[in-house]
């Protein structure tokens, strides 16, 4: 297996009844998930996606990401949550933080879409002077507004560099399948584009064409990603007992129940960055409703220990950790010893660097469980393409199973709708007059 769940650093938080006394639960949890019978049951094609996915479309992905490296020195991707951050921490992960300023035959790739930031957008748009373009925009409907707006942006853009026919071969559609603002436009300018399922929601469609362009035109191999997932989805079908994915979901809501109210993702490997953001949309959005649901955290190791070590270590006793523990790192260093040792550090040499960030590792699990922090590993075999598509997998059921344990809808997120209705009505759209003047009166 390329994940492995370690309880091994628990046993001062959790007796046997405590797993024993949520086992059939969690069962009942996953039966409702498969059998299609629990809440947002419409939104369930990620389960079978590793199986599932259309073989067709994938095979026009991979030639499509193979026309942007030959044809793009910049891909820019527009989207939102969901709609992008997967592409991006996928990418990071397997390649690396400074993918864009490392040596490739792949273009670079900027987000944006996911801010409203005028400064950020314009800093993007110098970066793509005087380079040839690819634009890939993720929306299912194509009017939410940050995507939206850099859409418009990039589109004139590529239309005054290229022409109308020559934009159209370097944009990129994916949308829904049928219909919305987007399709339409997709189908009227002749763009290629993919499909987001109607039964996968944003925050679990890195492994359809939202995530999988992006991920393989930055040269990553999608059919191992694919494979990794699916090696997952047949793994996690087993009972309890065997099932490390319906472990974890257990456990956290264990620590949950037991007043931790704050879980933190942690990694020893900064390529993680991107994940721990990932996996707070996922788990956030997911279980975050009804005044309920672990609030997802991240930390990167050593890193903050060095920012947030002294809050974890004594600080208010209502964190949990869950540490993904990297066994095998893309690369190594071997630390030569220095005549002088002018630093002290000679006791490190003579050993690939690897060993002392396991070390790291090891030390800061033993501090933090001693100061009262429940620490659960997660062993990940490497930073393969199919270890990664096994952990996405990994996470994904894990967060069902876990939402539907605390008792809530894992695949809706009726809560965000609020700040976009104010922000409409205070711009003026059309149709919010009224609550434009009640909450312009508010902010008096």
């Amino acid at each position: 297996m390329a994940l492995k769940l370690n309880k091994s650093y628990l046993s001062a938080f959790l007796s046997a009844e405590d797993m024993s006394g949520i086992a059939a639960q969690t069962e009942t949890a996953a039966r409702v998930l498969h059998e299609k019978s629990g809440l947002g049951n419409d939104f369930l094609g990620w389960l079978t996606l590793p199986t599932d996915y259309d073989k067709d479309e994938f095979a026009r992905i991979q030639a499509a990401a193979e026309k942007i490296q030959k044809t793009a020195d910049v891909l820019i991707v527009i989207g939102i949550g969901g709609s992008y951050l997967g592409a991006r921490a996928a990418i990071e992960f397997l390649k690396s933080p400074f993918y864009n300023n490392m040596k490739k035959d792949t273009p670079d790739i900027y987000y944006v879409g996911n801010n409203i930031s005028p400064t950020y957008l314009n800093e993007v748009l110098s970066i793509c002077e005087s380079r040839d373009l690819a634009v890939n925009v993720i929306s299912k409907s194509g009017t939410t507004t940050e995507p939206a707006l850099a859409f418009r942006i990039f589109k004139k853009l590529l239309e005054d560099r290229y022409g109308k026919a020559g934009a159209k071969e370097r944009i990129y559609c994916t949308t829904d399948k049928a219909r919305g603002t987007l399709k339409n436009l997709a189908d009227a300018e002749g763009y290629e584009s993919f499909v987001i399922p109607d039964d996968v929601g944003g925050r679990f469609s890195v492994l359809t064409a939202v995530g999988l362009l992006p991920i393989a035109a930055a040269g990553c191999d999608i059919a191992k990603l694919m494979a990794g997932a699916k090696a997952a989805q047949d793994a996690y079908t087993a009972p309890f007992a065997d099932n490390d994915c319906y472990q974890y979901a257990a456990l956290r809501n264990i620590f949950y129940r037991k007043g931790k109210e704050v879980e933190m993702l942690v990694s020893y490997d900064p390529s993680f960055a991107m994940m721990n953001e990932w996996y707070k949309q996922l788990f956030g959005e997911s279980e975050g409703k009804d005044n309920k649901g672990l609030f997802p955290s991240s930390a990167i190791f050593s890193t903050d220990l060095h920012s947030m070590g002294q809050y974890i270590q004594e600080g208010k006793r209502i964190l949990m950790e869950t540490v993904v523990d990297i066994k095998k790192p893309k690369q190594d260093l071997f630390l030569e010893p220095d005549a002088e040792n002018a630093d002290g550090l000679n006791f490190l040499t003579n050993q690939n660097m690897s060993i002392v960030n396991r070390r790291a590792l090891e030390g800061t699990i033993l501090a933090h469980t001693e100061g009262g922090v429940p620490n659960i590993v997660l062993e990940l075999e490497d930073t393969s393409e199919e270890s990664l598509g096994w952990l996405i997998y990994f996470f994904e059921k894990a967060c069902a199973v876990s939402g539907y344990l605390l008792g809530v809808n894992p695949f809706n997120q009726p809560g965000v709708e609020s700040y976009k209705k104010n922000m409409f009505a205070l711009l003026g759209k059309p149709g919010y007059e009224d609550m434009k003047v009640a909450l312009e009166t508010k902010l008096q």
